[in-house]
Parts: structure tokens; sequence; C-alpha cells
């Protein structure tokens, strides 16, 4: 392990895969206690379009990817929260007119595009330094703004009709959940690739929220559960010659099925 530090791609993917991971535990926690994780999946599907646009447009592919995504997160905030017996129709739909849509723009872009394949199964040994950057502005900008309004957050992931009761802007918070949840997404992309972002978002939450007493406790417990999997995907896939994403959550899963095999805690109990 020593000896991969000393290469700059290795750290650069360290550094890529912490950040991740960070996000992953605030998020994903609020992803799966509020049940949204089809949703959430939704959105990741979906911002493939954002990928074949910023290839078609020659720009950058993560700032435009955010904005797709963005743009997909809400669109599927607004028909779960206003036509609810369609919900998962409709975001089929927008999953699948996600996908659609990047694909053709692919075609549609002159040459070969070397990098799509990083943006289907991941590519955290090939991020660069501009990306790293604009992951750690995404990263500040998602904790902040998670911090700023996490009490209201708390009350609705636990009870959304009592939130409503006590004058929580539960429509406004399921908003900006989704918008994080996008933001998200487009940073895991980077690190396991669109195929297997569900299963890092989800996994440590999971195995947080058997064993964690609070939302706080589980969204530390999911981060450092994260940063494990990705340390430890890292250094097999670099020791093994193996792919980096897929290793990563291999690790994920394997720990997840021996979490299954350890009888859970007290387990999350309310927002206290």
């Amino acid at each position: 392990m020593m000896e991969a530090l000393g290469f700059e791609f290795f750290r650069n993917a360290l550094l890529a895969g912490l950040l991740a991971s960070v996000i992953c535990g605030v998020i994903g926690s609020l992803v799966v206690v509020n049940r949204i994780v089809f949703l959430a999946g939704g959105v990741a599907h979906a911002s493939y379009g954002g990928v074949g646009l910023a290839f078609y447009l020659g720009l950058p592919v993560l700032p435009v990817t955010t904005g797709f995504s963005t743009a997909a997160a809400l669109g599927m905030a607004w028909v779960t929260l206003d036509a609810r017996e369609r919900s998962d129709t409709v975001i089929g739909v927008l999953w699948a007119a996600g996908m659609a849509l990047g694909i053709i723009l692919l075609d549609l872009t002159p040459g070969y595009n070397s990098d799509l394949m990083s943006y289907l199964f991941g590519s955290i040994l090939a991020v660069p330094r501009s990306d790293l950057a604009l992951m750690a502005g995404l990263s500040a900008l998602v904790l902040l703004l998670a911090g700023l309004f996490s009490r209201g957050l708390l009350v609705m992931s636990f009870d959304a009709e009592f939130a409503r009761s006590r004058g929580v802007p539960v429509r406004f918070l399921h908003f900006l959940l989704m918008a994080l949840v996008a933001a998200c997404v487009v940073m895991v992309i980077r690190v396991v690739g669109l195929i297997l972002v569900m299963a890092l978002l989800t996994i440590p939450p999971f195995m947080a929220e058997r064993r964690a007493s609070s939302l706080g406790g589980m969204m530390l417990l999911s981060a450092v559960l994260s940063a494990v999997f990705c340390v430890a995907g890292l250094y097999l896939s670099y020791a093994l010659d193996l792919s980096s994403g897929a290793s990563i959550i291999a690790v994920a899963c394997l720990g997840f099925v021996l979490s299954l095999l350890v009888p859970a805690g007290r387990g999350r109990r309310g927002p206290a």
C-alpha cells in the first residue's frame, strides 16, 4: 500500500474515494431512511444524458452532468409530490429517457470517446486534479446545505406528516434532498461508475442503519464504512490489476454479506 501511495494517480484516487465516502455517508443515509432508493436510482441513470450532452457539446463532463442530473432530480421530485399514484411509472420513463438521450448524443458526437466506459464502470484511478477540485467544492456545498437544513431533513425523514403539522417546509426540503442526491450521484459516478453507483450509495447506509441509534450516528458510521470499502477496493484493484470501481463494490458487497451474519444492534429508533 505504501508503494502505491508513491504514485500521484493513486493519491488522487484515494482522495476522490474519501470525498465520495463522506457524501455517500450523509446523503445515502437520507436516501435510505426516506425510502427513495428507486428515486435515487432514477436520477443516477438519467444522469447519463448529462454525460452524453457534455461530450456532444465538448464541455467539461462534471459540471454539465451536475446541472443535467439536478434538473432530472427536481423533475422526479415534482412527480413524486404531485402525482404519487403514477410516480414509479414516470420515474421509469425519465430514467430511460436520460439513458437514451445520452446514448444518442454520444452516437452523434464525432470521433471515438475513449473515456466513455469510465463513466459507466468508474475510473477512479484516472481522476485528474481538476476533477478533485470540483469534487471538493461540490462536497463542501452539499455538506453546507445538509448542515443548514439538518433539523428539517431530520424531522422529515422520520415523519413527513408530523413535519408538515409543525410548519416544516417539507415540499422545499424534498426538492433540496433530490438536488443533493443528484450532486452525490455525479461524484460517485467518477468513483464506481453509473452502473454501480447505487451500491455505494445504499450498502454502507443500510449496514449502518442496523447498528446506529440516531441518524447522525448512521451518517458517521456509513461514511466510515464507505471509506473502508473505497480504500480496500483500491488496494485490491492495484494489487491484482482489477477494475477499481468493481473492486470497491465487490468489497462492499462482501461487507454487506458479513454484516448479515452478525446480529444487529438496537438500530435507529428516532431522531434523538
